[in-house]
């Protein structure tokens, strides 16, 4: 990993966290808060040292990352509403476009 990889994880994880927080406080929804919180742990595992592999950690953060996605895409079929799944759709493309393009 170089050293942009893991800033755009960092801050997509707490981009992350505030949507779940947003989604639980606005929305009384504890699955949006349970499901952030659980990839945010599981992404930020990604990125410390002696956890994993560097490249099993790398392709874990992008499978999550993928995961996330289809979620994303999959609520906003489903609302039809931009807020806040596709603004998540978004960042994720973003995010795991920067994480692989940029290296």
């Amino acid at each position: 990993m170089n050293g942009f990889e893991p800033k755009v994880l960092w801050i997509y994880i707490v981009l992350l966290l505030i949507g779940g927080m947003i989604g639980f406080f606005k929305g009384k929804s504890k699955v949006s808060l349970i499901t952030s919180t659980i990839f945010a742990v599981l992404l930020a595992l990604t990125l410390l040292p002696g956890i994993f592999q560097p490249r099993f950690a790398s392709n874990l953060a992008n499978i999550l990352l993928l995961v996330l996605l289809v979620v994303f895409s999959i609520r906003l079929a489903k609302t039809k509403k931009f807020m806040p799944s596709g603004l998540m759709l978004i960042v994720t493309i973003v995010a795991l476009a920067l994480k692989n393009l940029l290296r």
